[in-house]
């Protein structure tokens, strides 16, 4: 008989529907990040960056103490939200530390060896990034002693009795050193998050890779010493990691024999610290070129106005050197106004910023398929209660109306032509 049929469909749909409400309840708990829809790798064409075919403008921040917070269960959860308020602000960046070399929750205790506990930390950084759909430029070391730095690989060097020099400089040349450098490297790259699973090398999470965080070598003024390490380093990455974008870290100063050093550089001393933007950028490894503005610490006797000039030339010249000489895009990858300048007055960061905006926003508009003008990084944003790790540049965006209105905006209007569902929440809150 008919009816009879329809018997055994009580247990299976009593299944289904039970099924269906332990996911509904508990599904956020089996989350697979593999079963997210596949982010693409950011790729360069000539002056742009290019995700899927489509530009892709930059505009994000920095907060280099994302590994350091999430090491610790009390902090990690500010990690996660800096990476949720940037996402509902728009941000498609955000410059980090993945390097902690030497001292207090050090990634690298010594040359070659590693503490895991503080690898799963960058390993649930680039997680959460992806959760967010925030990409990351990773830096791998820095050229100032906060971290570790260049001066921690110095010292290792003497107390293994092989240094050629105590000179911080001699992280540039000494073939220890360097063979220390590209060991932590070869084990970065080729790390397997332990919470995706997927080798750093191969995640499209990350946006790129910076070789070091304002490389200077002021015992070689000719800038030979730095270009060389810059030229070796470059390739032993791209011999691991094809698939990443690679940029040096620059400040962006003109060197000795470079003509722009007397009419950009903010003073003399700026060409004599052994770097010079083009030839550093021009690399054949370097997929684009890294800025710095901070004309307030480089200038000793200008006001507000006068830096606020200088800004937009000093912009300029950069993106005219993209987009004639390197051929590459450029990023801002950082920026700020001191809140300790005597003159100071928080309506000045909101021209500040403008200013800085306005010029990558009108540069894509007018060469919307040419300009190597790809975007800023602002320096820096912190979640609330981090005064310990505050400096004079760093903000909480949302408790300046002003500051975060413009950083909404500006992810409105660089990302009016690709506009997705996501984007298009944020621009209609931000109205």
């Amino acid at each position: 008989m008919a009816p009879a049929r329809n018997g055994p469909l009580y247990p299976v749909l009593g299944f289904l529907v039970c099924a269906i409400f332990i996911y509904l309840s508990f599904g956020d708990l089996w989350f697979d990040y593999k079963a997210e829809p596949e982010l693409g790798f950011v790729k360069r064409n000539g002056t742009q960056f290019v995700v899927d075919d489509k530009v892709l403008y930059v505009n994000g921040w920095n907060s280099y103490w994302f590994m350091d917070h999430a090491v610790n269960e009390h902090s990690r959860y500010l990690v996660s939200g800096m990476l949720e308020a940037g996402a509902k602000m728009g941000l498609t960046v955000c410059r980090t530390w993945a390097f902690n070399d030497g001292g207090y929750n050090a990634l690298q205790i010594s040359p070659g060896r590693f503490d895991e506990r503080v690898f799963k930390a960058l390993d649930h950084v680039i997680a959460e990034a992806r959760k967010h759909g925030i990409r990351l430029l990773l830096s791998l070391v820095n050229n100032l002693q906060a971290y570790g730095g260049k001066t921690q690989y110095v010292k290792w060097a003497w107390q293994e009795g092989v240094g050629l020099s105590s000179s911080n400089d001699s992280f540039f040349f000494d073939p220890s050193i360097r063979r220390y450098f590209k060991n932590y490297l070869t084990t970065l790259l080729n790390r397997k998050n332990t919470e995706t699973g997927i080798e750093y090398r191969d995640d499209p999470t990350i946006f790129a890779w910076e070789l070091i965080n304002e490389p200077r070598c002021m015992s070689d003024v000719s800038g030979n010493t730095l270009q060389d390490w810059i030229d070796e380093m470059s390739a032993f990455i791209k011999s691991i990691d094809s698939k990443h974008l690679l940029t040096v870290g620059l400040e962006g100063f003109y060197g000795p024999d470079n003509p722009k050093r007397l009419t950009v550089n903010p003073e003399r001393w700026a060409s004599e610290l052994g770097s010079d933007f083009v030839r550093n950028s021009a690399s054949s490894n370097i997929d684009f070129a890294s800025v710095h503005i901070y004309p307030d610490h480089w200038f000793h006797d200008k006001g507000f106005e006068e830096n606020l000039k200088f800004v937009k030339k000093w912009m300029m010249s950069h993106i005219e050197d993209g987009d004639k000489v390197l051929k590459k895009p450029v990023v801002f990858t950082e920026f700020g106004l001191s809140n300790l300048n005597k003159d100071y007055e928080p309506s000045q960061r909101d021209r500040f910023y403008r200013e800085i905006f306005d010029v990558i926003y009108k540069c894509s508009k007018r060469n919307r398929t040419s300009s190597s003008a790809a975007g800023t990084l602002v320096w820096q944003l912190l979640m609330e209660g981090m005064d310990g790790f505050n400096d004079d540049f760093g903000i909480v965006p949302w408790e300046r109306e002003s500051i975060h209105r413009l950083m909404i905006e500006q992810s409105c209007r660089l990302g009016r032509h690709r506009m997705d569902k996501k984007l298009e929440q944020v621009c209609s809150r931000g109205q």
